[in-house]
């Protein structure tokens, strides 16, 4: 049986609404270079959608692997504690389905590079 791998962006959250932009604008991104790969955002508190929500969103559309990609810059408790926790959680609940836990975006190689490219000075056409 062939695995369909979904993606979720998962990042903080916070009261002010335009703070998820970002986060919304790299699924937009993804999802027009993978059309075929459902790509979900989820935030841990105060904006919606949970990270429960949106598995059982991507379950309803037959994926069977979910890869969870901390959109975090740096390790800190949520990355490092909690996310583990929700992550062993939604394992216990969905035993049908397989969940990879990718390391916090900011660990990334190409990520810290393109941050210090950025803080260089150079534009997206030097990149």
């Amino acid at each position: 049986m062939t695995q369909k791998t979904g993606v979720i962006l998962f990042a903080h959250g916070s009261r002010d609404p335009l703070w998820r932009l970002p986060i919304d604008a790299v699924a937009q991104r993804m999802r027009g270079q993978q059309a075929s790969t459902p790509v979900s955002v989820a935030f841990l508190e105060l904006t919606e959608p949970d990270l429960p929500s949106t598995v059982e969103a991507l379950m309803k559309q037959d994926v069977t692997h979910v890869r969870i990609v901390p959109m975090f810059l740096g390790v800190g408790r949520h990355a490092r504690e909690d996310l583990p926790e929700l992550v062993h959680g939604l394992r216990q609940a969905y035993p049908q389905m397989s969940f990879e836990l990718l390391p916090a975006i900011g660990e990334h190689p190409a990520m810290t590079a393109l941050m210090a490219d950025i803080a260089a000075g150079r534009d997206q056409t030097d990149i």
